[in-house]
């Protein structure tokens, strides 16, 4: 619920979540690949150059312009309507069988109580939407893609919504909601999101990568497992 300040004025608690590794169990990146890959629209050796930009990720040391760069170059010049559709479609068929139903109940939790829910995630909207849509969350931060006369650029808005960029997002987006961040929620599971963790009053690590993991350990911070039971010891 929403709390009184000393001044007597109303702040929002807001939740935020991360998408992959958290709301679902997978990582989206290799998930799109394999939905192009099967559709004829990359060859072998593009869907093995995200794996390597995912394995780099999960060691913390993407070059998150390079991947940007690459990504691109695939985007560029496409309608923005036929990859929403088709992102519609891969959502369907390959990303909603990996939802994690304990990080669903937590977004039902947060609502019921009344807090601000919202996704934080370096993704774009054309995964963000169906999966907002489906669990009912109104607030998406995410990575956004430039689009003029209906066709991607290839530019992206900055700063991308990944590692402090989801700071300054989240930020940003706090100040616009009425939202104290000392007293809101973000659920992640990988250690390139330590920016905002270390800024909410209750950082939830879920499933972490080992980097993120030593981390939580070293700050006190519990580790939930909801695939497992859906509960964990959570830390202050």
């Amino acid at each position: 619920m929403p709390r009184e300040v000393g001044t007597g004025s109303v702040v929002a608690v807001a939740a935020f979540f991360d998408i992959d590794g958290t709301l679902i169990a997978r990582n989206s990146g290799p998930l799109y690949m394999r939905f192009l890959r099967q559709r004829g629209e990359i060859r072998r050796r593009d869907a093995l150059k995200t794996f390597y930009f995912y394995l780099r990720y999960r060691l913390n040391l993407l070059d998150i312009d390079a991947a940007v760069e690459r990504s691109s170059r695939w985007i560029r010049g496409r309608h923005e309507d036929d990859v929403a559709a088709h992102c519609r479609e891969w959502y369907r068929d390959m990303v909603r069988q990996h939802l994690v139903p304990g990080m669903v109940r937590r977004v039902q939790e947060h609502r019921e109580q009344g807090h601000v829910v919202a996704l934080l995630s370096s993704t774009t909207r054309y995964l963000a939407d169906p999966l907002a849509e489906e669990l009912g969350i109104d607030h998406l931060l995410v990575s956004r893609l430039v689009v003029r006369d209906g066709r991607f650029t290839g530019e992206i808005h900055r700063p991308l919504c990944y590692g402090p960029g989801k700071l300054h997002w989240a930020r940003r987006f706090a100040a616009e909601q009425g939202i104290d961040l000392g007293s809101s929620y973000f659920y992640s599971d990988s250690v390139t999101d330590l920016p905002v963790l270390e800024v909410v009053g209750h950082p939830r690590v879920v499933n972490p990568d080992p980097l993120l993991r030593r981390a939580a350990s070293r700050r006190g911070w519990g580790v939930l497992d909801p695939a497992r039971s859906g509960r964990a010891a959570e830390g202050a």
